[in-house]
């Protein structure tokens, strides 16, 4: 029990310090209790037992005491041991601190210092001595900071430098080299330990920033050297001056170009007294004189350059340009120009007998040109007359074939007769191109430009070449259209009519389509064909005039002037000719015209679509927000201008479009708006909010209220309506056309 009661007082992992006091508490205890036993309880034989019984409990006692006292001895013997163990290994490791190279000093994690070596701060010998064990970090700094010996950086004051240590002790590691003493430099390292404590290396670099810095004279040396050559190399005067004006270098030649002999040169001569030299021997532009190059010379800031071309008295001519240096001083070179300027100035005397000489050519050319011209008008005027006198003749052969009737010929003769009326259709459609290219080539073709509907146009056309395609087998498909464009409708005809007619000419078999297509500004009308194809090397040369590809030489198949006036009559009228075709793959020619303003091209709705996947790579970074409620019409929208190439971002109302747009910072270069948006803002509000937020982005108001009040509102915002249905026309001439 009483081990117990010992085990249970005395914890093993208590310092033997704390055992030992322990003990002596239970002791003491056990020895008072004994004593202070009174003696009146009972009778006799009760006390007799019950000192009995206490003289065993303090022999009991005693024996615990007398353990627990060697114990305590022992747990005193082995911290006597650890004691004198723990002071040799610390005098072992200051005796190895004190073997170090280097500085050594340790700080506990309370920036405590725990031990130094001599080495220390060894070159600050008038702080070394207060450099004991238990001084705080921030205690040291201010003992470091006070010393005389302590080199601060160039403009650091003694508290300065104790706050940039503070501010680097905070660092995990730092390195940095400090100055002590007159020419004695130390590099010092701060490193954390694993308890948060701090080591301080110092190793003095005292020899090595010397040799850094021989090192860099040297170096200076050989830049001076070299920099003084390339100097003496140039062909133009140079002179450096440093910031106070005052002359650093310069090369021999300017001493040359200035007439300065070598002696009135020295180094540290200020701006003013050189300038004051050589002022007299040089004049000036217009008027200004040396003390322009002064006042740029003395400015504060010399953000630009300076040039000036100076004169010396002998004729020969300079350029003074002056560039400022990064320390606040400037170059000026003088280079002589004499040279160039003297060639600019026999260049300018060949300019003008040169001048001479293309007007004399350009006279000589407007003669030829005048004569050419002449020539050309009587030209077109006999192309003229002879057409028209050979007209009437053919005119009343055909009357006189027709007259004939059919009752009284035999087959061989109507047969002939055929022949006959072909051969004379044929030279009357010769006689026909040749004036149209005679009045093209002369420029005095007249055309009377204005709005052509294509609709009766593409019709007409229909009538008059579907029988001819018909003969040859071939299947010709004009796509009607209401469309209007700004032409000359004669010429335009003359244009299609010859396309056309080349295309049945040169096709054997298959289709030949003329169609309408929107291609940017433009509406192109085109003219497919299926038949053989043109090669690359023969597309311009079937432009000119009497060149064919592959035909044959009869009369009856034209005499290649078909191509030559849609060629020239397309450039009249401003309309862009474009050719695609390749061997095997048949022909595509279009004619670019320009929309009649205020009209609208009602061309089928499949050719919008057709033709807007086409042109999906030239708006595919195009963005179009479509603000629609009504959640069908919304995908069918989307799945519609995506087919197109468009990017769509749309939204069931104009909150959530102005938050979206808000959120994300885009801007669309489109807007789709239906009015009737529900419970929140209208169309019409949300445009002028999207206005204000985006500037005039252009839009369209998507509705089926087809009253005026309406679509004036609408116009008033800059923006027209689009009724529904929505038709695929319309809102392709809006995202295609030209931009508002």
């Amino acid at each position: 029990m009483r081990n117990a009661l010992t085990h249970s007082l005395i914890d093993p992992a208590d310092t033997l310090e704390r055992q030992n006091a322990k003990l002596l508490v239970i002791t003491e205890v056990l020895i008072r209790h004994a004593e202070e036993m009174t003696e009146d309880r009972g009778a006799a034989y009760a006390q007799f037992q019950r000192a009995a019984m206490l003289e065993d409990q303090v022999r009991e006692r005693t024996r615990d005491l007398e353990r627990a006292l060697d114990l305590l001895n022992t747990s005193n013997a082995r911290l006597a041991d650890a004691n004198r163990e723990t002071e040799a290994a610390r005098q072992n490791l200051a005796a190895a601190l004190e073997t170090v190279q280097e500085g050594f000093a340790l700080f506990d994690a309370q920036d405590v210092l725990v031990m130094c070596n001599s080495r220390f701060n060894a070159l600050l010998p008038d702080i070394r001595p207060q450099l004991l064990p238990g001084l705080r970090f921030e205690d040291y700094l201010r003992i470091a900071a006070s010393s005389v010996h302590l080199g601060m950086p160039k403009g650091m004051t003694p508290d300065g430098w104790r706050r940039m240590r503070a501010k680097r002790h905070q660092e995990q590691h730092f390195i940095l080299t400090q100055q002590m003493g007159a020419d004695r430099w130390v590099q010092v390292s701060e490193r954390r330990t694993l308890d948060g404590g701090t080591v301080i290396l110092q190793t003095e670099v005292t020899d090595l920033i010397r040799a850094e810095r021989e090192e860099r004279g040297r170096m200076l040396d050989d830049q001076a050297q070299i920099l003084r050559a390339t100097l003496e190399h140039l062909k133009l005067g140079v002179c450096i001056f440093d910031a106070r004006l005052h002359l650093l270098g310069w090369n021999a030649r300017l001493g040359d170009f200035l007439t300065l002999p070598r002696t009135r040169l020295r180094q540290g001569m200020h701006f003013d007294a050189l300038l004051e030299q050589v002022r007299d021997q040089f004049l000036f532009p217009h008027g200004l004189s040396a003390y322009r190059l002064a006042d740029w010379v003395r400015r504060a800031r010399r953000h630009d350059q300076f040039s000036m071309e100076v004169t010396r008295q002998d004729g020969q001519i300079f350029e003074i340009f002056a560039q400022d240096l990064p320390d606040g001083g400037f170059v000026m070179s003088l280079t002589d120009i004499s040279a160039e300027r003297a060639a600019l100035a026999a260049l300018g005397r060949a300019n003008e007998t040169l001048e001479a000489r293309v007007l004399e050519r350009t006279l000589e050319l407007e003669d030829a040109l005048a004569r050419a011209e002449r020539a050309n008008a009587s030209r077109a005027r006999f192309v003229a007359a002879a057409s028209h006198d050979l007209l009437q003749p053919l005119s009343a052969a055909k009357l006189y074939l027709a007259s004939l009737g059919d009752d009284a010929l035999t087959d061989p003769a109507r047969r002939t007769l055929n022949k006959a009326q072909s051969a004379l259709g044929s030279v009357e459609g010769i006689l026909g191109a040749l004036l149209d290219i005679s009045r093209l080539e002369s420029g005095h073709a007249s055309v009377d430009v204005g709005p052509v509907a294509l609709g009766p146009l593409f019709r007409a056309l229909r009538d008059e070449f579907t029988p001819l395609a018909a003969l040859k087998g071939l299947d010709l498909v004009i796509r009607p259209t209401e469309a209007v464009v700004i032409s000359d409708r004669g010429y335009l005809r003359r244009i299609l009519q010859n396309l056309i007619s080349n295309a049945i000419r040169y096709t054997e078999k298959g289709r030949i389509f003329v169609g309408l297509r929107r291609r940017g500004a433009f509406l192109c009308a085109e003219v497919r064909d299926s038949g053989p194809g043109i090669a690359e090397d023969d597309q311009e040369l079937i432009f000119r005039e009497f060149h064919r590809v592959n035909a044959r030489a009869s009369a009856s198949e034209g005499m290649g002037l078909g191509l030559a006036i849609v060629d020239r009559a397309a450039a009249l009228l401003g309309h862009p000719l474009e050719l695609r075709s390749a061997p095997g793959q048949g022909s595509t020619f279009s004619v670019g015209l320009r929309a009649a303003p205020g009209q609208v091209a009602r061309a089928p709705c499949d050719e919008f679509a057709s033709s807007a996947p086409d042109r999906a790579e030239e708006h595919a970074d195009r963005l179009v927000l479509l603000i629609e409620n009504d959640a069908e019409l919304s995908r069918a929208m989307v799945q519609l201008l995506e087919k197109w190439g468009l990017t769509v971002l749309d939204v069931s109302s104009g909150e959530e479009a102005l938050e979206l747009l808000g959120a994300t910072g885009v801007e669309p270069d489109f807007c789709l708006i239906d009015y009737q948006l529900g419970d929140g803002m209208d169309g019409l509000r949300c445009l002028e909010a999207l206005r204000a937020q985006l500037g005039d982005v252009p839009a369209r108001i998507v509705t089926a209220d087809r009253s005026e009040t309406l679509r004036a509102r609408a116009q008033g915002l800059g923006a027209e309506v689009l009724n529904k249905p929505l038709p695929p026309a319309a809102l392709a001439a809006f995202l295609f056309g030209a931009r508002r």
